[in-house]
């Protein structure tokens, strides 16, 4: 269809088409937000561009910066205004990244439809607007729409409760047009979401309330019920919330993806503090339900925050032909692959480990791992000792190339490795076998930001200009 397409919209016929298609060349440049709130530098959170063109001049380096003008935002995840969602609307293009702003609750609207290369700021979306038209704040996903609006998921209330409500904005304004959700219930606690009309259903999972998680992770809090564990499950076509799958006290169901094929009644979630990937599931009642179907097992150690380490899985993946599935363990410091053919028995095919918390040489002592025989070597790049552990993957469109970010959320990367902080974060890509499964980092790669002109920056997540397996659904 793409090929024959000669006017159509954002994105790709299929995601298939968007893997295969040789309308999608290889991505040659990147944004990823970078955060100086928590590092002790009193300067703007930035936009990021980056050059992994190997055939570039400036290959792995930031050849743009794009400074918001207010301190502390604390930039988060990205989204589009426009995406494969829209793909038969030939009036709309991908030319506006939504930058929502986890702790001061702003929106910017970023330009880089005009030059690509040097985004500009398009527009920003004042915290009051959210406050006083939706009562929500702290604003984490956006995802844009079929109906050319923008879906963005809530923390919080503006007092920093937990609430799990959304705001619209207008897809050509930019405007604050009200809550997505319609009706009295809404969940206690929000964080990501991804919706799929063909099976009328919008998923979001929870994090924790944003005046307690604001400032680091207290372990006493899950035990008070200010953190989560359930997937909330809403009507698509009436914006009510309709279900709630409960994974477990303590889980923290965090990044949520339905495969990519739009027929699919499926997907998986990562747990950050159980450690275990959910494959969640339409049932024959209609209903929907969750299996454990991957756990990674906790370390017993000394010398840490607790005698039990999990593996803390903070982001995951799905590459466009629905075959592999990634996440990452921020804590114990590997990026895993898994074969899902058959999703209810995913198959470790790959692993790498990248740093993290149980390294040779640290302050931790492993004393019982189920997994490993030794504690991993520090990992080392380009003469560099990376800090911090994987965290935020992105995955090349035809699935060979796994790009990686070491940094969660400032007042954790803070709490938990200061090192990163004090050096700031990097960007890394790991090679991917996608015949047989297997990763092997790519030695020739490295964006050091700690050798930023304005002091060490932590980079969060990573987005390419044509859309992405993270962003982009298909209807």
């Amino acid at each position: 269809r793409s090929a024959k397409c000669g006017a159509c919209g954002p994105g790709y016929a299929t995601p298939l088409d968007a893997m295969k298609g040789k309308y999608c060349p290889r991505e040659e440049i990147v944004y990823l937000p970078c955060i100086y709130r928590n590092t002790g530098v009193e300067k703007p959170d930035y936009l990021a561009t980056v050059d992994v063109d190997p055939q570039s001049p400036h290959y792995c380096q930031v050849i743009h910066r794009l400074p918001m003008p207010n301190l502390k935002d604390e930039l988060h995840h990205s989204g589009w205004n426009a995406c494969s969602s829209c793909f038969g609307d030939a009036t709309k293009r991908r030319n506006r990244l939504i930058l929502p702003s986890l702790i001061s609750s702003r929106i910017y609207v970023v330009d880089v439809g005009t030059d690509m290369r040097a985004p500009r700021i398009h527009k920003i979306v004042e915290p009051v607007e959210l406050f006083w038209k939706g009562n929500v704040a702290n604003p984490h996903t956006s995802h844009c729409l079929g109906s050319g609006d923008i879906l963005v998921s809530c923390l919080g209330d503006p007092s920093g409760n937990g609430k799990g409500g959304f705001i619209l904005l207008d897809g050509e304004t930019f405007e604050v047009k009200g809550n997505w959700e319609n009706g009295e219930k809404v969940p206690p606690l929000g964080y990501d979401f991804w919706y799929q009309p063909r099976h009328n259903v919008l998923m979001s999972t929870e994090w924790g309330a944003p005046k307690v998680l604001a400032d680091g992770f207290n372990p006493a809090d899950v035990e008070r019920g200010h953190y989560g564990h359930r997937i909330n499950v809403w009507d698509w076509s009436t914006h009510t919330y309709i279900q709630a799958v409960d994974l477990g006290k303590g889980s923290i169901p965090l990044e949520i993806r339905f495969l990519h094929n739009p027929d699919a009644a499926e997907g998986f979630v990562g747990c950050a503090l159980s450690a275990a990937v959910h494959r969640f599931y339409k049932t024959e009642k209609g209903d929907w339900a969750a299996e454990k179907v991957i756990e990674v097992p906790s370390k017993k150690v000394q010398g840490w925050l607790l005698p039990d380490m999990p593996g803390l899985i903070t982001d995951i993946l799905i590459s466009l032909d629905d075959r592999f599935l990634y996440f990452s363990n921020w804590l114990h410091g590997d990026i895993r692959q898994y074969d899902i053919s058959d999703t209810r028995k995913p198959k470790l095919v790959g692993q790498v480990f990248l740093g993290g918390s149980i390294t040779k040489g640290g302050p931790v002592t492993v004393l019982e791992d189920k997994e490993l025989q030794h504690q991993p070597e520090p990992f080392v790049i380009k003469g560099k000792r990376v800090p911090g552990g994987p965290q935020m993957i992105q995955l090349s469109l035809d699935g060979k190339r796994l790009y990686v970010t070491s940094s969660l959320y400032s007042g954790w990367d803070k709490q938990f490795y200061p090192d990163l902080v004090k050096e700031g974060s990097v960007m890394l890509q790991i090679d991917v076998d996608t015949e047989r499964g297997g990763l092997k980092v790519n030695k020739n790669f490295l964006v050091d930001f700690g050798k930023e002109p304005d002091g060490p920056v932590l980079a969060h997540e990573i987005r390419y200009p044509g859309g992405d397996c993270t962003s982009d659904i298909w209807m």
